[in-house]
């Protein structure tokens, strides 16, 4: 404002000694002219002021992060191990982070319900996934057209590598060996407990094809329901974690024909893995964190450095041990990295579901 005043006096003084003889008319005119132009200049300097205003602000918002309570969406029910495995997460979490953590299960359609309420939040960083694989097979399977690719990935803090079959102590087989020899010579006769479409469901299909053997597969739902249906005979085969049995093979009632990793579990090393056994199989249970894709990167940085330190603080490790779980610490771009080659494994046993139908 007083760059304009100064102006406008000038030229009131240049026109009043005569420099120029002009009419009113004109001088008006090229007075109107140049405040016009003088004004535009201003406008457009104090826009670009409250634009530099308003992304300072938001890098201090993102720096300053958090500043609240986080929400964790949970996608499944309370209880189970995704549930576990986060509230283990969140209770070391809220110490790094300083703030307080809130798990919502939000369960319903396979995962779907949870995950698209995340997709959807307002990507400031105060709502974040806690999940694991079948968020890749809802959309292998189209219940959902997004997949992992559709956040960004914090990081994964624990990896589940006990995935297993375990059969009942009257079983007619004790390992692997012996389920394969009984499956070929009864096509269809053994019962595995599956819920379609979910990780069980692709490790039988994947069993089917690397052995040649063929299952009648039965839908019996999620975790619960198929322990239930073990243990009441209506399963010869149970695919689960060893981790969610564990009590069950100390008391006996399970026996565990082995695990799909690449070495025995430190928690379990009586158990062989399949690939000793011949069956050149193995797959891992990631729990990641991930939030809406336009999260600044700050803010992811922020939880990814924050889950680092947990898997690397000696309490966190010895309570998720007590599952058979391993705490694996894998940053944004490596837990991406991981997912991509998870899915791409899916994508193939998938092929030889959709050649079978």
């Amino acid at each position: 404002m007083l760059i304009l005043q100064a102006i406008t006096i000038a030229f009131n003084k240049i026109l009043k000694k005569g420099r120029f003889h002009l009419k009113n008319i004109i001088k008006k005119a090229v007075l109107g002219v140049v405040i016009a132009i003088l004004l535009g200049i201003m406008g457009a300097c104090s826009s670009s002021q409250t634009d530099n205003s308003a992304e300072n602000a938001d890098t201090k918002k993102s720096s300053n992060y958090p500043l609240k309570p986080i929400e964790v969406v949970v996608p499944a029910g309370a209880g189970g191990d995704t549930d576990l495995n986060t509230r283990i997460m969140a209770k070391y979490l809220e110490k790094e982070l300083g703030t307080s953590i809130v798990v919502s299960n939000v369960a319903g359609a396979g995962g779907t319900t949870g995950t698209k309420k995340v997709l959807d939040a307002k990507p400031d960083g105060y709502t974040v996934l806690a999940f694991h694989n079948s968020l890749l097979l809802n959309n292998i399977f189209g219940h959902a057209n997004y997949t992992y690719s559709d956040y960004k990935i914090a990081g994964i803090g624990v990896i589940d590598q006990s995935n297993t079959f375990v059969t009942s102590k009257n079983a007619k087989f004790k390992d692997l060996k012996s389920l394969i020899d009984y499956a070929k010579k009864n096509p269809g006769k053994v019962n595995v407990a599956t819920e379609v479409g979910g990780m069980t469901y692709m490790q039988i299909k994947e069993f089917e094809k690397k052995t040649g053997v063929k299952f009648n597969i039965v839908d019996v739902g999620g975790a619960s329901d198929k322990i239930a249906a073990l243990l009441g005979g209506r399963v010869d085969i149970l695919p689960t974690s060893l981790g969610l049995i564990k009590s069950y093979i100390d008391s006996g009632d399970f026996v565990p024909l082995g695990i799909l990793a690449d070495k025995r579990l430190e928690g379990a090393p009586d158990v062989p893995t399949f690939k000793e056994q011949g069956v050149d199989m193995s797959i891992d249970k990631v729990f990641y964190w991930a939030f809406p894709k336009d999260t600044p990167d700050e803010i992811v940085k922020t939880l990814s450095d924050a889950m680092k330190k947990v898997t690397e603080n000696k309490s966190y490790q010895e309570e998720i041990k007590k599952s058979l779980l391993e705490p694996i610490f894998l940053d944004s771009e490596e837990a991406t990295q991981k997912l991509k080659e998870i899915d791409s494994q899916y994508r193939e046993v998938y092929k030889q579901i959709e050649h079978e139908q």
